[in-house]
């Protein structure tokens, strides 16, 4: 059974639900704050819509949505909190030093847990990447609702970066949010120094990155279309502006060519992108689990952008600017958002930006 990392690119789910976007957040949305308690507890999050959760003390038992929130907890040293996850990392799909822990994972479904598994999971805590349409649950299939998580003690909290996308004010710029998201699972796990760690590793590199491109007039700046491959190629589906990825892209100096796009995906015509001509194309396959089989998938996107008379002519594909990036690193929110701006802008900016770094 084959196991997947999904949360960002559009095919199956991504678009159906308001899923997986990600933007500013509405009402209440602040970032978890501590109180007097031991240790930093008690520590209040908030949801999209102000609903708050108290924690008195760090979970013990926790279920992931999918292998975003999965990664970031591995990445805060809680790994062995995690009793389950849903659309699980395929194999070799995360770094090496997360993969082990990743797999021994127990997984609860290849897709939405079923809501009377995640009920009857035992977890103290839910962390849901997915799209909150009110406080009684979200639009990923049939789930529990807030009175039902309470009734058997799971707590449910969202990552507001890829969950709050509906109540976003305006476009996807920075990785705030994404930032955000990391310190408040630092706080919920007790876990805040190393959150603080992470987020400063990533303010470093994307300052870095801003320090050399940021300055470039918007004209000059590359346009930039992400080609989800897997996803489908009868329609492209374009990340727009409520994305993490037009994050990505707008941080590592280029234009994406659906910016004008209120939404986190939508559906378009070959005709639209045959229209933005766009400078440069990524490749956004998703991780195959081995750097073989990853590669192939980025060669057949390539030699199908290369085969499909529609494409065929356009100015990255005749001049071959393709980027070689994963879909997960850039639509999905987590701390590798920050490598891909810099892959993208060291392949944009060379004379600016080292690849080395």
């Amino acid at each position: 059974m084959q196991r997947r990392l999904w949360c960002g690119t559009a095919a199956l789910l991504a678009f159906a639900a308001v899923g997986c976007g990600t933007g500013d957040d509405g009402p209440g949305a602040t970032a978890a704050t501590g109180g007097a308690g031991g240790a930093g507890y008690p520590v209040e999050v908030t949801d999209c819509e102000g609903g708050k959760t108290t924690f008195t003390a760090a979970p013990e038992k926790i279920v992931t949505s999918n292998a975003s929130s999965l990664e970031l907890l591995l990445r805060l040293g809680v790994g062995d909190k995690v009793v389950g996850t849903g659309f699980p990392p395929a194999k070799g799909a995360l770094p090496a030093e997360l993969d082990a822990p990743a797999q021994r994972v127990k997984v609860l479904s290849d897709s939405v847990i079923p809501k009377e598994k995640l009920l009857g999971s035992g977890a103290d805590l839910y962390i849901d990447t997915f799209a909150s349409v009110n406080r009684g649950g979200h639009g990923m299939g049939d789930v529990p609702t807030e009175k039902e998580f309470e009734a058997v003690g799971i707590r449910h909290v969202y990552l507001k970066s890829t969950a709050c996308a509906g109540s976003a004010k305006g476009p996807v710029t920075d990785l705030g949010k994404v930032t955000e998201d990391i310190r408040t699972l630092g706080a919920i796990t007790g876990t805040s120094a190393k959150a603080t760690a992470l987020v400063d590793a990533m303010d470093r590199k994307v300052g870095a990155v801003r320090k050399a491109v940021g300055q470039t007039p918007e004209k000059d700046r590359p346009t930039y279309f992400l080609f989800d491959y897997d996803a489908g190629t009868k329609q492209p589906i374009a990340v727009c502006n409520r994305q993490i990825a037009n994050a990505v892209i707008s941080l590592a100096g280029a234009r994406n060519v659906f910016a004008d796009c209120d939404a986190t995906f939508k559906p378009v015509g070959w005709e639209d992108v045959v229209a933005a001509d766009p400078d440069w194309i990524q490749l956004a396959v998703r991780n195959r689990g081995s750097a073989a089989a990853t590669e192939k998938a980025y060669d057949e996107a390539r030699a199908w952008l290369r085969g499909n008379a529609a494409t065929s002519g356009l100015k990255a594909v005749k001049e071959d600017r393709f980027l070689r990036i994963g879909s997960e690193v850039t639509t999905i929110a987590g701390v590798r958002n920050a490598d891909t701006v810099h892959r993208i802008a060291a392949t944009l900016y060379p004379g600016k930006v080292r690849a080395d770094r």
